[in-house]
């Protein structure tokens, strides 16, 4: 059996952080996105290799997750020659692939049980599976409908009030069986969504969904990604760092935090941080590998990526701060500001 993780979007909800950082490796806590699908995918051992397929900035992909021997799964990577949708993505990745497929989106964060998925799609011979999560708002998404027996039956696309009949969304998590990819052009853009699935049901195909109740969220938008990192503080999300829930400061051994500096739990150090003396480190902020707070400072709800430097008296409340970004002395940065990769604030900013 083997694994597609959808990695080819450019992420641009999110940037500018991703204008140098794909959207599949953005860091949540200490390690890139993709890490956490492909330790999910490690729940089934039968998986023996992980393909991710590529489009934007693909050696940034290659340079961060290497052939995967650090993370126990064999990785091999596949760039499209042109933007080809999910469906087309798809079909270009499993060229040559027989066996049974698990497919991702690449900014889907969820805990979901997939070995149990994969008995579903075995126990009812399906041509594909659809993981499925329910929503508060159904009006707000497009629907998967499904009959009494969890078979997939219609596809409503953001419903008004009155055609709303279910509260299930479709979860970006797929079991697909190769021998239906005939349907799918080659090197054409073609969408898994649109126009895949509703061929399953207009063909009478069993397709069948698995309803995961579990944690979900698409990471997609700067709200749902701070919204990720503050759901596995409070332990809604079962993911990230050990002790990370506890309520408590998770500090490395290698960070480094001054007398006379003050950290408000729950909080994440990384490798590499120094705190200096008289700084505060508020709750749910989150500091990349060698972030520098300099004496005084405040930080609290903010999530810093690595090398980055909070200077003398500054306060950054909230904020996304990328890679190597310079917050000088005595600015203040709210939690409206996203601040790109080697973004300079001078002294006394308001941002």
């Amino acid at each position: 059996m083997k694994a597609i993780l959808l990695a080819g979007g450019k992420g641009t909800r999110l940037r500018p952080l991703t204008l140098h950082t794909p959207k599949p490796i953005v860091p949540i806590f200490d390690k890139p996105f993709l890490s956490y699908q492909i330790g999910l995918l490690k729940q089934l051992p039968e998986i023996d290799e992980v393909i991710l397929s590529l489009n934007y900035q693909p050696r940034r992909l290659e340079e961060t997750l290497g052939d995967g021997a650090g993370l126990g799964m064999k990785l091999r990577y596949v760039v499209e020659p042109s933007p080809l949708g999910t469906g087309g993505a798809i079909r270009y990745a499993a060229q040559g692939i027989d066996d049974t497929l698990i497919v991702f989106n690449g900014d889907v964060m969820t805990a979901v049980d997939l070995a149990a998925v994969v008995r579903q799609h075995q126990a009812r011979q399906a041509k594909a599976t659809i993981v499925l999560t329910p929503v508060d708002n159904p009006s707000a998404y497009g629907l998967v409908e499904c009959d009494d027996d969890g078979n997939v039956r219609r596809f409503l696309e953001k419903p008004s009030a009155d055609e709303i009949t279910c509260d299930t969304i479709n979860a970006g998590i797929y079991v697909l069986e190769p021998g239906t990819f005939d349907r799918i052009p080659k090197d054409t853009p073609y969408s898994i969504e649109r126009a895949y699935f509703p061929s399953l049901v207009a063909r009478g195909e069993t397709f069948c969904a698995y309803v995961e109740r579990g944690y979900w969220i698409d990471i997609g938008t700067p709200e749902k990604y701070r919204d990720v990192h503050k759901d596995i503080f409070d332990g809604r999300c079962p993911l990230g760092p050990a002790g990370i829930a506890s309520g408590q400061p998770v500090v490395s051994p290698d960070a480094r935090v001054e007398a006379g500096a003050v950290l408000d739990g729950p909080c994440f150090l990384d490798a590499g941080v120094v705190v200096k003396a008289g700084a505060r480190i508020g709750p749910y902020s989150v500091l990349g590998r060698s972030v520098l707070v300099e004496e005084d400072a405040q930080v609290s709800g903010a999530i810093v990526w690595p090398n980055a430097r909070i200077g003398h008296d500054a306060v950054v409340e909230g904020a996304l701060i990328g890679r190597s970004c310079y917050v000088g002395k005595n600015a203040v940065v709210g939690p409206a500001a996203i601040l790109g990769d080697k973004t300079t604030l001078s002294d006394f900013t308001r941002a």
